[in-house]
């Protein structure tokens, strides 16, 4: 359901206040543990695990391989805030719902978000398998975070999105992949709503329009995050090959074999990144 600017405002600062209650640390970074960083919590110091459904006014994950809680602690040195578990628009909630925890993630003094995803390949020179840094996107989602009445708390009405990805990140990250021999490729992701995974016809369309991979999340967070003044970094694992014609049969055990397999090096690659931020 959407609600009123002024309400969505009242409730994301009860939820920052409930967090704060809990724990006062103030993050310099966040993350989203989406597929392909679940290992990355046994990296995290943690101070503080806050459910979901404890969170004033906090969505909650439906998507049985997501979990569902907030993690607070130090990764590599650093403060950082952690979504273990996001929300995606196919589930039924609004992207107001979606991008939630990243504007209270914000309020709570996040500078940087990190974020991750599960994508399927429209380029053959990416394989399945692999780790994608995200350069830019194309949103075929049908909506966006910022419709509707603005508050300027949160940041312009009017977004300028020449740089979604922050390059300085992308570099870094780049840098860092090469120095510990992790094989990364750039690229744009294009997002659909899902839940279905794409027909031929539209596997065809996306790729012809410009995307390297296709999944079904990251942009709402990475355009709430750009208003709200935060880099972002974006990383896709590739986890099944969509640019065939004809397309091969996709199994879902098969998407989450695959992104397991990843994890660990991703998840490696993102605390190394962490250690070199400069916030």
């Amino acid at each position: 359901m959407v609600i009123s600017i002024d309400e969505l405002v009242k409730r994301v600062n009860e939820a920052k206040d409930y967090i704060r209650n809990k724990n006062s640390t103030e993050p310099s970074i966040a993350i989203v543990l989406g597929t392909g960083l679940n290992d990355l919590s046994n990296y995290i110091e943690k101070e503080a695990e806050i459910p979901y459904d404890e969170i004033p006014y906090c969505p909650v994950s439906t998507v049985e391989f997501h979990h569902g809680k907030l993690i607070i602690g130090k990764l590599s040195g650093k403060n950082i805030v952690a979504m273990h578990g996001r929300f995606h628009y196919y589930e039924g909630y609004s992207v107001q719902d979606v991008t939630f925890l990243i504007r209270v993630m914000r309020l709570l003094g996040a500078k940087i978000l990190i974020v991750s995803n599960a994508c399927g390949s429209l380029n053959p020179y990416i394989p399945k398998g692999s780790i994608m840094i995200i350069d830019d996107y194309i949103n075929l989602l049908g909506t966006n975070p910022l419709i509707g009445y603005n508050k300027e708390v949160f940041g312009p009405r009017f977004l300028e999105m020449s740089e979604p990805y922050s390059r300085r990140l992308i570099e870094l990250a780049e840098n860092i992949a090469l120095e510990e021999k992790i094989k990364v490729f750039k690229g744009v992701y294009a997002a659909v709503p899902g839940p279905t995974l794409e027909t031929r016809a539209e596997a065809k369309f996306i790729r012809m329009i410009g995307a390297d991979v296709v999944g079904m999340s990251t942009i709402p967070e990475t355009i709430v995050a750009k208003q709200m003044g935060m880099e972002v970094l974006g990383f896709s694992v590739v986890t099944d090959d969509v640019f065939p014609i004809p397309l091969p049969p996709i199994n879902v055990e098969e998407i989450l074999e695959t992104a397991a397999k990843v994890d660990k090096v991703l998840s490696k690659l993102i605390y190394k990144i962490v250690g070199k931020l400069e916030v």
